[in-house]
């Protein structure tokens, strides 16, 4: 728990301590007779819980059985049964922190103690087999509870994913939760028909109602298989790129990083997010198409060597353009090293032509080029390449997008591992080629290389042009 944020540390003790006290005050009021359901159905949540599948990859949330049984809780026990089975979800077996169980029992106390006091609230009546099974009665009343039930349960995992990962609550809840309340909110209906099966059936219920729901379940496991493999085709990828090219090592996943903070600074929804996070990490898999000799050369580039660097953000479009799921990310590995004044490649597009992938992933680049140790010079800090950023705003990048990174580095801060004191250069020819340093906007004037595509081929060989204006290096 140590490792949580101060905000959030606080904020899952204060739930914490409310669903204890819940739990307290239904132990003490319970009615005994409800006692046996309760414990056959909070074995059926431990069960489900421990059987879950997540609903996406490296996202906290799960889909289990255990939803429908939570709503039948409600159904057949009511605002004093209900949280006592839906806080069994901290008794179910995983690798989960003792915190995170704790937490995760809490808040299926907490909303469930709401959705129970709405459900009578509404006229609801507790399934007893004697119960007419009416729309006043029982209907519209746990369509009432099933929909407060999921929206105080998606705040309270809204807050903790927002306080643990300092992002917006809205960006939060569109873009994780929103896209799946309604099939969650559909899924939990089930529920209703499990507690009018065992308000008469008993305990056989289970058999009866959720034997379809684990075929539901299997195809969310489906799904997360799925995303599994996307990232398992998108590290082999990166694997490949840093076999060829050592300079990317780590490279990838630090432009991805930080292409992440500055969408989320700039208010990108979270599912575009994901998408983005994408197109950092493949954004130079186009230099598997870039001659290796080319790509390790030290020195300056011939006109037909600089070509070769320029086509890999064309290969790279290439190589992802059949992955669906890379959608608008394709764009952003296509166009990252267009530049604002239109003297970038492979279009020469300008300004909001780009697309803001792109913009996003030019910046971040160059800030992870700057601030990371090359053969020739130690890592700029982290002050030095914003300083850089700043003055390269508005000719080679968004000024949006620089501020953006600007704003999320004082906010969160960055890994400075890699940073050091500069060091004095090393003989020319030990230095990297222009193929590891065109996103960098401070190497054109020790390396002798032009930080944009030329105007002319003699702009390649002409001295006097190398590094000839002050919006490109310092």
């Amino acid at each position: 728990m140590r490792d949580l944020p101060i905000a959030a540390r606080i904020y899952v003790t204060v739930v914490i301590l409310s669903g204890l006290a819940i739990v307290g005050v239904c132990v003490v009021k319970i009615d005994p007779g409800h006692v046996p359901t309760v414990l056959a159905l909070a074995a059926l949540v431990v069960l489900a819980r421990a059987v879950g599948s997540p609903l996406r990859h490296s996202a906290p949330i799960n889909i289990s059985v255990g939803m429908p049984v939570g709503l039948a809780s409600i159904i057949l026990l009511g605002p004093l049964g209900a949280p006592l089975v839906n806080a069994a979800v901290a008794l179910a077996p995983g690798p989960g922190k003792w915190f995170a169980r704790l937490f995760n029992g809490a808040m299926g106390s907490i909303h469930s103690l709401v959705g129970g006091l709405v459900y009578v609230g509404v006229g609801g009546q507790l399934l007893d087999g004697g119960v007419d099974v009416g729309w006043s009665t029982v209907l519209l009343p746990a369509l009432a509870a099933s929909l407060v039930d999921e929206i105080v349960n998606g705040l309270l995992l809204v807050a903790v994913v927002a306080l643990t990962e300092k992002v917006s609550p809205l960006a939060v809840w569109f873009g994780t939760l929103a896209e799946s309340a309604f099939p969650m909110f559909v899924y939990s209906i089930f529920g209703l028909m499990l507690a009018v099966v065992w308000s008469y059936a008993g305990p056989i219920a289970a058999v009866l109602v959720l034997a379809p729901l684990v075929v539901a379940r299997w195809v969310f496991a489906e799904f997360a298989a799925r995303q599994e493999a996307y990232e398992a085709t998108m590290r082999s990828l990166i694997k490949s790129v840093e076999t060829k090219d050592l300079y990317t090592r780590g490279h990838s996943e630090r432009v991805s990083r930080a292409s992440v903070l500055i969408g989320r600074r700039a208010g990108m929804r979270e599912d575009r997010v994901s998408s983005l996070r994408y197109a950092g990490m493949l954004h130079d898999v186009g230099k598997l198409g870039v001659p290796t000799s080319v790509l390790q050369k030290a020195g300056r580039l011939t006109e037909e060597e600089f070509e070769a660097i320029q086509q890999h953000t064309v290969r790279g479009r290439e190589i992802t353009k059949d992955l669906e799921f890379l959608g608008e990310a394709i764009e952003g590995i296509h166009l990252h090293h267009e530049r604002i004044d239109g003297r970038g490649y492979p279009l020469g597009l300008k300004g909001t032509e780009i697309p803001e992938f792109a913009r996003i992933i030019a910046v971040a680049d160059a800030f992870d080029s700057m601030t990371t140790t090359r053969s020739y010079r130690g890592a700029r800090s982290i002050d030095d390449a914003v300083v850089e950023l700043r003055a390269c705003k508005g000719s080679q990048f968004d000024p949006v997008m620089v501020e953006a990174l600007v704003e999320a580095l004082d906010a969160e801060g960055w890994d400075a591992s890699d940073t050091l004191p500069a060091v004095l250069p090393v003989p020319f020819e030990s230095v990297p080629s222009f193929a590891s340093d065109d996103d960098d906007p401070t190497a054109a004037d020790r390396l002798g290389l032009p930080t944009a595509a030329p105007n002319d081929v003699s702009e390649l060989v002409d001295d006097a042009a190398l590094g000839h204006t002050t919006e490109d290096a310092t």
